[in-house]
């Protein structure tokens, strides 16, 4: 049987909003190792399935029916929990500032 993970994109370092965070993907495992082309020195395999395809959904549960439907065993990633720390405008300019003023 084919293995597949499903999992969620975490919010890139550059990206302030969470476009593109909801959204669940299913990749395929690979079955057999790389082989490296000596003709062309590129690195590849036999199977379109391992690095070609990626699936997306809008819920896990969708991904979890496709998987199930599709006979595949599946693992599902957890999700990292995002700490976000309340700040305000204003704080820049508090008395009890703790840290030096840099401007």
């Amino acid at each position: 049987m084919t293995k597949a993970r499903i999992y969620r994109l975490p919010k890139t370092a550059t990206q302030s909003g969470k476009a593109r965070t909801k959204e669940w993907w299913l990749e395929f495992e690979p079955t057999e190792p790389l082989r490296h082309d000596p003709l062309t020195g590129w690195v590849g395999g036999g199977s379109t399935l391992e690095r070609q395809v990626r699936l997306r959904f809008p819920s896990l549960e969708a991904a979890k029916a496709y998987a199930e439907k599709h006979g595949l065993l599946y693992e599902v990633e957890p999700v990292p929990e995002q700490q976000v720390k309340p700040k305000s405008y204003a704080d820049n300019f508090a008395y009890t500032r703790r840290e030096n003023w840099t401007h």
